[in-house]
């Protein structure tokens, strides 16, 4: 409080100061009629009116007086000087009341009279030059008063003031922790063995750490394992939950809250496990059906020395879902004794076969869907196969693929440590045509890998991907980009 007082006392003979020194310059300027004109104050006079009214506060112990106080008894000064001598010349015995009435405030605030009568000496040097009216003291004291309010700080303020230190001092040290504790979470993507899943996770990977600050790592797998995987909490997010292929294990798994269903990626695509090159039913337009391929000069056509006179149907890699539904299919058409069933090491090698027979132009069966590359970018038929049907699907499934429903699923935890990544996920749009961009810019660069392509990607569609996240975390994630950073959980082979 003593600290309070002092400056008080230093903002009230400043603003003394400013009153005579402002006096001065206005009566300088200005004509001020005089009718009337009371005897001159001369600059000795002056000071011994100031002298006096020092010498009179000093000695004695007063009460301590608030900063408002001192207005007041400034105030007092004034409007009791003004009402008679507004208009005309201010006389010794009224400029020595508005000064006494001050100083005695001032003195109370423990400023000392040697300290108050050389803070007013200079002013009234300045002063004593010119006529001054009294409503020339009036106008300058008003505004000087004015000036020294807006500038007093009470208790009040610096106590407002140190809460809004502490409060900004703990908002800040929340928002450190809260950036370490997300750095501390690590969130791990199912990294599915085919190319849009993995274009998907490099996407949302390079967007969970470097918008949000999280920790991000992937674990590599086919589709059954790793969705057993993402219910025991091993992977916390799945790109790509394909359905119906998935039905049974998903909706067992959503029934007891295992997963948490999130969102759309992709949309709806095709499947079938008896997709030829249409440069094929151009040679023999009679090849159309599945029933077809019973007949011995279509078996023919796709049968291997290592197939035994069968027709070589290259099926889903073991592991995926897409396996077990197509043997499933095979059997409910009767087609055991006619087809050979191939399962390819990875999906790389599933596409590798279609892409070197549709280059030698020659024949090939299998499976395939609508959004891997050779679908997006050869020209393939469909053999026709009985539509599909819940009943057909629940028993023999021998019918058609429905189209699929590919979902975004995450384990319950991700929806406690990392609820703004869900919110990110539930706004995800990456569509079919979407996805067909990037296949057709990684034609355009062969050399580039999945994460040339996820950059490219976010640097070319950042209008999409800004829809999906909040602006701190766009911000961070185009900063990031201007840096050519790295996500830290991007495989590195």
């Amino acid at each position: 409080m003593k600290g309070i007082k002092a400056t008080r006392s230093l903002l009230l003979m400043g603003a003394l100061m400013a009153v005579f020194a402002i006096v001065a310059i206005g009566c300088g300027s200005a004509a001020t009629p005089t009718p009337a004109p009371a005897p001159t104050i001369d600059e000795g006079r002056l000071r011994s009116i100031v002298s006096d009214a020092v010498a009179a506060s000093a000695p004695q112990q007063q009460e301590q007086v608030s900063g408002e106080e001192i207005q007041a008894m400034i105030q007092t000064a004034v409007t009791e000087s003004a009402r008679d001598t507004a208009g005309s010349q201010v006389t010794a015995a009224e400029i020595q009341a508005m000064v006494a009435a001050a100083v005695e405030g001032a003195a109370a605030e423990d400023a000392s009279p040697e300290e108050i009568q050389a803070m007013v000496s200079a002013a009234v040097a300045a002063a004593s030059a010119d006529d001054i009216t009294a409503s020339d003291v009036q106008r300058a004291i008003n505004e000087a008063v004015t000036g020294a309010q807006a500038n007093i700080v009470t208790t009040e303020d610096i106590q407002t003031a140190a809460a809004a230190a502490a409060s900004s001092a703990v908002d800040e040290a929340l928002m450190r922790q809260q950036a370490a504790d997300r750095a501390a979470q690590t969130v791990i993507f199912s990294d599915l063995n085919w190319p849009s899943a993995q274009i998907q996770n490099r996407i949302a990977q390079y967007i969970v750490e470097k918008g949000y600050g999280y920790g991000t790592d992937v674990k590599f797998g086919s589709t059954l394992p790793l969705f057993q995987g993402l219910i025991r909490g091993d992977t916390h997010v799945t790109m790509e939950i394909w359905l119906p292929n998935q039905n049974d294990p998903w909706n067992a798994a959503l029934a007891d809250g295992s997963v948490v269903s999130v969102g759309r990626s992709l949309g709806s695509d095709w499947q079938s496990a008896f997709i030829i090159p249409k440069y094929l039913q151009d040679q023999y337009p009679d090849l159309d059906s599945v029933e077809d391929l019973k007949e011995d000069r279509f078996k023919a056509l796709f049968a291997t020395p290592e197939t035994g006179g069968k027709a070589r149907l290259v099926s889903c890699v073991i592991g995926w879902s897409c396996e077990v539904v197509n043997a499933a299919q095979i059997e409910g058409y009767g087609l055991d004794d006619h087809v050979h069933v191939v399962n390819p090491g990875d999906g790389a090698a599933a596409n590798a076969d279609l892409y070197g027979a549709y280059e030698r132009q020659e024949p090939w069966l299998g499976y395939q869907w609508g959004t891997n590359d050779p679908a997006l970018k050869l020209d393939l038929v469909r053999l026709e196969e009985p539509a599909y049907t819940a009943e057909c699907w629940l028993t023999t499934k021998a019918c058609a693929y429905e189209d699929a429903t590919i979902l975004i699923a995450v384990n319950p935890t991700v929806t406690r440590i990392a609820p703004d990544v869900v919110d990110m996920l539930r706004k995800w749009d990456f569509n079919i045509e979407v996805f067909k961009t990037v296949i057709a810019w990684q034609d355009e660069n062969p050399s580039a890998d999945t994460h040339d392509a996820a950059i490219w990607w976010l640097n070319s569609n950042k209008n999409v991907w800004r829809n999906w996240v909040t602006v701190e975390a766009a911000n961070g994630i185009n900063e990031a980009l201007s840096n050519n950073e790295i996500p830290d959980g991007w495989p590195t082979s």
